[in-house]
């Protein structure tokens, strides 16, 4: 059996993602800062950064680089020239990024995100040494996650995945950031092929801080991918817990019964009330009508559908622990004859009309019921088995074997409770 669950897909994060993090909404956000608040420096500043944002819509980054560009130059504002920068990067013009930014930036390279932008067109270009001097000393001044981040990228291109997890696990200690730990494990994983110790990390992490979605789909990504059935329920377990996602429940119940682990199934699905269409489907495999039929009545009253009223009245009567008890019959006489008002099928004229036979409640009455039914399958063995027993209650033995041997030759005739009532039949010595 394939469990559909989260692939796993690895992969070493884009440079197109670092930037978002790392300049773009800054730089987005001051633009449309900008605009609202109306800071202008010159008369045209509000138009010409409607016109950048315009030429981005539109693709045409070279445009917008150039509006920018004079935007900066007027203004000196850096907002617009970190996201010229970055229009830059996009269209892979790298040397034009190193340039700017070496031009603009001071000895002491205190802006990040200049840092950054230049680390990034390095590393666009394959020049991972240079890239690697600059980003270790940005990462030694600012100690971000993303710039811890930014230096594994660069040590996993150059297939340096040791020195990689070796800065990511300095990140981790720090707050046990658990993008950071998320990193970590793919390299394990995937590059450094150390699965356990992976599994291992993020093992730990849940147990002491807990299964974040973000720790959740890792594992469950490695489990699906290692096949572990038990890892995988366990790990659903802790996710399901987090917002009670009515996708993560199926999968549950999806490996529950992989396991045929019922009642285990039975617990969750009590306590979870994700699937009350299968919980009842599972009470019916165990005969637990006590518990069925209360909760059939949960869904009619969730669904309107009638059939879920029947069933509800079918297994409070299944339930009864004693169905002789004339208080209890005359309730759920009432029960059935409310519910025939709204659905005239077969099967609930016949249940109905047997109980009536059956107890010796009115068994004209029950025949009256068993013959509607026969009008709609008229070939059923167990209608007419019904009414063959209404026949032996009233003494009509003839009528009674003749009906219940029409019974036995149709499917379903050699049903324990139809052969039961063949023998006692067969014994009637009442009306020849």
């Amino acid at each position: 059996m394939r469990i559909k669950v989260y692939k796993i897909v690895f992969f070493i994060l884009m440079i197109n993602i670092f930037f978002t993090a790392c300049a773009t909404s800054q730089s987005q956000e001051s633009l449309a800062t900008l605009v609202q608040k109306n800071q202008k420096v010159f008369e045209e500043e509000d138009t010409l950064i409607m016109f950048a944002l315009r030429s981005e819509e539109l693709g045409d980054l070279k445009s917008a680089c150039e509006i920018l560009d004079t935007l900066y130059e007027k203004s000196k504002k850096k907002e617009y020239l970190y996201r010229s920068l970055q229009n830059y990067l996009y269209l892979k013009e790298n040397q034009i990024v190193i340039d700017r930014v070496n031009h603009v930036s001071d000895a002491k390279n205190e802006d990040f995100i200049l840092s950054r932008l230049k680390i990034v067109a390095l590393i666009q270009m394959a020049r991972f040494e240079e890239a690697e001097v600059l980003a270790v000393a940005l990462v030694e001044k600012s100690k971000l996650e993303s710039d811890y981040m930014l230096v594994s990228d660069i040590y996993m291109a150059k297939e340096e995945f040791d020195l990689a997890v070796k800065y990511l696990e300095s990140a981790y200690l720090q707050d046990y950031s658990e993008k950071i730990l998320d990193r970590i494990s793919i390299i394990l994983y995937v590059n450094l092929n150390r699965k356990k110790d992976a599994i291992a990390h993020l093992e730990t992490h849940t147990r002491v801080h807990g299964c974040s979605s973000v720790i959740c789909k890792r594992l469950i990504a490695i489990y699906s991918n290692e096949d572990n059935i038990e890892g995988l329920l366990s790990t659903y377990l802790r996710y399901y817990s987090l917002d009670k996602d009515p996708e993560v429940a199926k999968q549950i119940v999806q490996l529950y019964g992989y396991k045929k682990d019922l009642n285990h199934l039975m617990l969750f699905l009590q306590s979870s009330q994700s699937d009350d269409k299968t919980l009842l489907q599972l009470y019916l495999s165990t005969k637990n009508y006590l518990k069925a039929f209360p909760l059939a009545m949960k869904l009619y009253k969730e669904t309107g559908e009638v059939k879920y009223l029947g069933e509800s009245i079918i297994y409070e009567y299944e339930s009864a622990t004693n169905k002789e008890d004339k208080e209890f019959l005359k309730k759920i006489s009432k029960k059935f004859e409310d519910l025939i008002e709204k659905d005239k099928s077969s099967l609930y004229l016949n249940y109905y009309g047997y109980i009536l036979i059956d107890h010796n409640v009115n068994v004209k009455k029950g025949m009256k019921y068993i013959q509607l039914a026969l009008e709609l399958e008229s070939n059923s063995s167990y209608y007419l088995d019904s009414l063959a027993w209404g026949h032996y209650k009233l003494g009509e033995c003839k009528k009674s074997l003749d009906v219940i041997l029409r019974a036995m030759k149709l499917e379903g005739g050699k049903d324990p409770e139809v052969l039961k009532h063949y023998e006692m039949i067969k014994k009637c010595k009442g009306k020849k």
